[in-house]
């Protein structure tokens, strides 16, 4: 049986936060429907694509709420609650003043380094993804936040003495990760504070391979720099033992550049044992070189010694989780616990229906080009603002089915 990417299961199964939850239970419903298997691989890679595309969301969500009057108070109010789903992102940091330009920050205001080229972070790292407020932060006196301006407008304005920017009215260009502040004396250290949102980190379902092959999860928050917990160290081993006993062992050892570590080892016979990590501890690396001491496997053995490799660590093996990081959320009442049946008997015709609809959406706005339509949940829409929320919707569903 194939396997599928049942992508409506995530749209709302996705906020209950755990990972191996969300996998069980899309497992359930795939088992259920005999729709075939999903692997850890390609959970975690349509996992992660579907919480971005809500994190997206959030934005083009938060930008239609602006537009429509709001009257919610308190718990209700819905560009509070949008908000407040996007707030566990947002972090700030302070700018390098360089040659002319500031530099985006190296580290936030909670000591996490910030990377800036998609990678996927580690333990205190957090990667780039939209820039916020650009705040200019005098000696003397309040901040005063920056205004974002377009290439040409920003050069422009400099031309007339009436127009250009100062101190009090100071404007920027953001352009390759730089920013370029004018006027051009704001040019101390600790001048530009930026608020920026960082990206969600990547769901994983992390495991290892069970005695019969099957996938066993590991509930270890996932580090790149961490040893695999309850990971054999065995293929590391790169001196053998000499003189061991047979028996179960929890030896101890010297070297290694971290501390905390501790080690189980079976011995079966004078020269062949496995060792296996108990507990990962931190800070070790890769060429660590970790010797067991001698007489820990036996009366007079002689130590094996363990060259820590790249697949002893979560960052090179399938070892160590990532739950999903956005909040909890609800299931729209529209949305049953099943698929919809088909309502085509063949990809042709849905193509054929779809092509229609789109035409008769044209046909109506090119009759009353004034003409304003209520979306149910964004509120009144004109034709412009329909396009880019089909737009969205559409790029969404093309995602989902990797059409782009």
């Amino acid at each position: 049986m194939g396997r599928v990417k049942p992508l409506h299961i995530f749209k709302y199964k996705i906020m209950a936060i755990n990972v191996n939850t969300v996998y069980q239970t899309v497992l359930l419903i795939l088992n259920k429907e005999q729709r075939g298997y999903m692997t850890p691989v390609e959970y975690n890679r349509i996992a992660t694509q579907s919480q971005l595309d809500i994190f997206e969301q959030y934005f083009e969500d938060l930008n239609q709420q602006l537009r429509v009057p709001q009257v919610d108070l308190d718990y209700s109010d819905r560009q509070l609650s949008i908000d407040e789903k996007i707030s566990p992102f947002k972090t700030f940091g302070n700018c390098t003043y360089s040659a002319g330009t500031w530099q985006l920050p190296t580290t936030d205001t909670y000591s996490n380094t910030i990377l800036y080229n998609g990678q996927e972070p580690g333990a205190n790292q957090v990667s780039f993804y939209k820039l916020g407020t650009v705040t200019y932060n005098p000696a003397i006196g309040l901040p005063v936040e920056l205004q974002r301006l377009p290439r040409i407008e920003f050069y422009n304005i400099e031309k007339s003495p009436l127009t250009a920017s100062t101190k009090d009215f100071p404007t920027y260009l953001y352009e390759n990760k730089k920013l370029y502040v004018r006027p051009t004396s704001i040019n101390q250290a600790g001048n530009i504070t930026v608020d920026f949102l960082r990206k969600p980190l990547n769901v994983r379902w992390g495991y290892y391979s069970g005695s019969v092959g099957q996938y066993i999860y590991d509930p270890t928050i996932y580090n790149p720099s961490l040893l695999n917990k309850g990971g054999s160290l065995t293929s590391s081993i790169t001196t053998p033992l000499a003189s061991g006993t047979a028996g179960t062992y929890t030896p101890t050892f010297t070297g290694g550049s971290g501390n905390g570590l501790t080690l189980s080892a079976v011995v079966t016979n004078a020269t062949t044992v496995s060792v296996n990590i108990v507990s990962p501890g931190t800070g070790y690396a890769i060429g660590d070189v970790i010797t067991i001491d001698n007489g820990q496997l036996g009366s007079g053995s002689q130590k094996p010694v363990i060259t820590l490799k790249a697949s002893d660590f979560n960052g090179g093996s399938t070892y160590g989780s990532t739950n999903f990081e956005l909040q909890e959320g609800f299931k729209p009442s529209y949305l049953s616990d099943e698929p919809l049946a088909l309502k085509f008997n063949t990809i042709q015709e849905a193509i054929n229906d779809l092509e229609y609809q789109l035409q008769t959406f044209l046909n109506v706005f090119q009759k009353d080009t004034q003409r304003i339509v209520v979306h149910p949940f964004f509120g009144p829409l004109d034709f412009e603002y329909w396009k880019k929320y089909q737009t969205k919707h559409f790029t969404h569903h093309f995602k989902q089915f990797a059409l782009l």
